[in-house]
Protein backbone atom coordinates (compact mmCIF):
# COMPACT_ATOMS: atom_id res chain seq x y z
CA UNK A 1 0.00 0.00 0.00
CA UNK A 2 1.18 3.38 -0.60
CA UNK A 3 2.28 5.86 2.37
CA UNK A 4 1.77 8.55 0.64
CA UNK A 5 -1.90 10.53 1.32
CA UNK A 6 -4.25 12.30 -0.93
CA UNK A 7 -5.55 15.30 -0.26
CA UNK A 8 -9.09 15.76 -1.45
CA UNK A 9 -9.47 19.78 -1.09
CA UNK A 10 -12.97 21.40 -2.10
CA UNK A 11 -14.05 25.14 -2.48
CA UNK A 12 -17.17 24.79 -0.83
CA UNK A 13 -19.13 22.28 1.22
CA UNK A 14 -21.57 22.21 -1.68
CA UNK A 15 -18.85 20.46 -4.15
CA UNK A 16 -19.23 17.25 -1.49
CA UNK A 17 -21.60 15.52 -3.88
CA UNK A 18 -18.93 16.02 -6.58
CA UNK A 19 -15.60 14.61 -4.56
CA UNK A 20 -17.36 11.66 -3.05
CA UNK A 21 -16.41 10.41 -6.66
CA UNK A 22 -12.47 10.69 -6.11
CA UNK A 23 -12.87 9.65 -2.48
CA UNK A 24 -14.31 6.75 -3.16
CA UNK A 25 -11.75 5.90 -5.96
CA UNK A 26 -9.42 6.41 -3.46
CA UNK A 27 -11.13 3.76 -0.80
CA UNK A 28 -11.19 1.38 -3.57
CA UNK A 29 -7.44 1.26 -3.68
CA UNK A 30 -6.77 1.74 0.11
CA UNK A 31 -5.02 4.92 -1.14
CA UNK A 32 -5.43 7.50 2.45
CA UNK A 33 -6.65 10.67 1.82
CA UNK A 34 -7.75 13.48 4.13
CA UNK A 35 -11.10 15.70 2.78
CA UNK A 36 -11.16 19.31 3.66
CA UNK A 37 -12.99 23.13 2.89
CA UNK A 38 -10.62 25.38 1.82
CA UNK A 39 -11.81 28.68 -0.31
CA UNK A 40 -8.90 30.36 -2.25
CA UNK A 41 -10.55 33.67 -2.12
CA UNK A 42 -12.51 33.39 1.63
CA UNK A 43 -9.31 31.64 3.39
CA UNK A 44 -6.39 32.08 1.35
CA UNK A 45 -3.95 31.66 4.02
CA UNK A 46 -5.10 28.89 5.80
CA UNK A 47 -4.92 27.15 1.91
CA UNK A 48 -1.59 28.45 1.38
CA UNK A 49 -0.44 26.88 4.55
CA UNK A 50 -2.13 23.18 4.32
CA UNK A 51 -0.37 23.65 0.69
CA UNK A 52 2.99 24.40 1.76
CA UNK A 53 3.08 22.25 4.49
CA UNK A 54 1.44 18.77 2.87
CA UNK A 55 4.41 17.68 1.58
CA UNK A 56 5.82 16.95 4.84
CA UNK A 57 2.71 16.01 6.51
CA UNK A 58 2.94 13.05 4.45
CA UNK A 59 1.10 14.01 1.18
CA UNK A 60 1.62 12.53 -2.37
CA UNK A 61 -0.72 14.59 -4.15
CA UNK A 62 -3.35 17.47 -4.00
CA UNK A 63 -6.73 17.31 -5.45
CA UNK A 64 -8.54 20.38 -5.94
CA UNK A 65 -12.35 21.01 -6.44
CA UNK A 66 -13.60 24.56 -7.35
CA UNK A 67 -16.32 26.01 -9.41
CA UNK A 68 -17.14 29.54 -11.02
CA UNK A 69 -13.80 31.57 -10.49
CA UNK A 70 -11.89 27.98 -9.34
CA UNK A 71 -8.97 29.11 -8.14
CA UNK A 72 -8.27 27.19 -5.60
CA UNK A 73 -6.00 24.10 -7.55
CA UNK A 74 -4.02 27.39 -8.52
CA UNK A 75 -3.79 28.40 -5.25
CA UNK A 76 -2.24 25.41 -3.82
CA UNK A 77 -0.10 24.67 -7.13
CA UNK A 78 1.20 28.02 -6.11
CA UNK A 79 2.26 26.43 -2.93
CA UNK A 80 3.87 23.64 -3.59
CA UNK A 81 5.90 21.55 -5.04
CA UNK A 82 3.55 17.86 -5.54
CA UNK A 83 1.58 17.56 -8.52
CA UNK A 84 -2.23 19.51 -7.91
CA UNK A 85 -4.92 18.10 -10.27
CA UNK A 86 -7.50 20.38 -10.29
CA UNK A 87 -11.39 19.31 -10.50
CA UNK A 88 -13.46 22.22 -12.51
CA UNK A 89 -17.27 21.98 -10.52
CA UNK A 90 -20.33 22.67 -12.69
CA UNK A 91 -22.03 25.41 -11.19
CA UNK A 92 -25.66 27.13 -12.47
CA UNK A 93 -23.91 30.41 -14.17
CA UNK A 94 -21.88 29.26 -17.19
CA UNK A 95 -22.40 25.36 -16.73
CA UNK A 96 -18.96 25.13 -15.76
CA UNK A 97 -17.20 26.24 -18.72
CA UNK A 98 -15.95 29.20 -16.20
CA UNK A 99 -14.02 27.01 -13.77
CA UNK A 100 -12.98 24.88 -16.55
CA UNK A 101 -11.08 27.95 -18.10
CA UNK A 102 -10.31 29.37 -14.47
CA UNK A 103 -8.44 25.34 -13.49
CA UNK A 104 -6.73 24.63 -16.80
CA UNK A 105 -5.14 28.21 -17.60
CA UNK A 106 -2.90 28.20 -15.43
CA UNK A 107 0.95 30.46 -16.10
CA UNK A 108 4.34 28.86 -16.48
CA UNK A 109 5.65 27.30 -13.44
CA UNK A 110 2.55 26.63 -11.82
CA UNK A 111 0.70 23.34 -13.91
CA UNK A 112 -2.23 22.13 -12.43
CA UNK A 113 -3.11 18.48 -14.21
CA UNK A 114 -7.39 19.40 -15.08
CA UNK A 115 -9.88 16.99 -15.87
CA UNK A 116 -13.57 17.50 -17.10
CA UNK A 117 -15.74 19.19 -15.58
CA UNK A 118 -17.49 16.94 -12.21
CA UNK A 119 -14.24 14.46 -13.38
CA UNK A 120 -13.53 13.43 -9.34
CA UNK A 121 -13.23 10.05 -10.60
CA UNK A 122 -10.76 10.82 -12.93
CA UNK A 123 -9.12 13.00 -10.49
CA UNK A 124 -8.65 10.16 -8.25
CA UNK A 125 -7.38 7.76 -10.88
CA UNK A 126 -5.48 10.54 -12.47
CA UNK A 127 -3.75 10.43 -8.40
CA UNK A 128 -3.43 7.22 -7.91
CA UNK A 129 -1.12 6.74 -11.30
CA UNK A 130 1.31 9.20 -10.11
CA UNK A 131 1.40 6.88 -6.56
CA UNK A 132 1.73 4.00 -8.79
CA UNK A 133 4.89 5.60 -10.31
CA UNK A 134 6.74 4.36 -7.03
CA UNK A 135 4.25 1.80 -5.89
CA UNK A 136 4.59 -1.53 -7.51
CA UNK A 137 1.02 -2.72 -5.77
CA UNK A 138 -0.93 0.44 -7.01
CA UNK A 139 0.64 0.03 -10.08
CA UNK A 140 -0.54 -3.93 -10.34
CA UNK A 141 -4.37 -2.64 -9.22
CA UNK A 142 -4.52 -0.31 -12.29
CA UNK A 143 -3.76 -2.81 -14.74
CA UNK A 144 -5.68 -5.24 -13.36
CA UNK A 145 -8.82 -2.16 -13.72
CA UNK A 146 -7.41 -1.77 -17.00
CA UNK A 147 -7.82 -5.31 -18.05
CA UNK A 148 -11.57 -5.46 -16.27
CA UNK A 149 -12.39 -2.64 -18.30
CA UNK A 150 -11.26 -4.04 -21.39
CA UNK A 151 -12.73 -7.15 -20.41
CA UNK A 152 -16.07 -5.67 -20.73
CA UNK A 153 -16.11 -4.05 -23.84
CA UNK A 154 -15.12 -7.17 -24.97
CA UNK A 155 -18.14 -9.45 -23.82
CA UNK A 156 -20.27 -6.27 -25.01
CA UNK A 157 -19.09 -6.47 -28.05
CA UNK A 158 -19.81 -10.25 -28.46
CA UNK A 159 -23.08 -9.73 -26.88
CA UNK A 160 -23.87 -7.38 -29.96
CA UNK A 161 -22.37 -9.36 -32.08
CA UNK A 162 -24.72 -12.32 -31.39
CA UNK A 163 -27.40 -9.13 -31.51
CA UNK A 164 -26.86 -8.15 -34.89
CA UNK A 165 -26.68 -12.76 -36.38
CA UNK A 166 -30.00 -12.99 -34.68
CA UNK A 167 -31.44 -9.91 -37.52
Amino acid sequence: MSWKKVAIIMGSDSDFDVVSAAAKTLKDFSIPFEMHVMSAHRTPVQAAEFSSKAKENGFGVIIAAAGMAAHLAGVLAAHTTLPVIGIPVKSTTFDGMDALLATVQMPKGIPVATVAVNGAANAALLAVQMLALSDENLSNQLIKMKTDMANEVIEKDKKLQNKVAEL
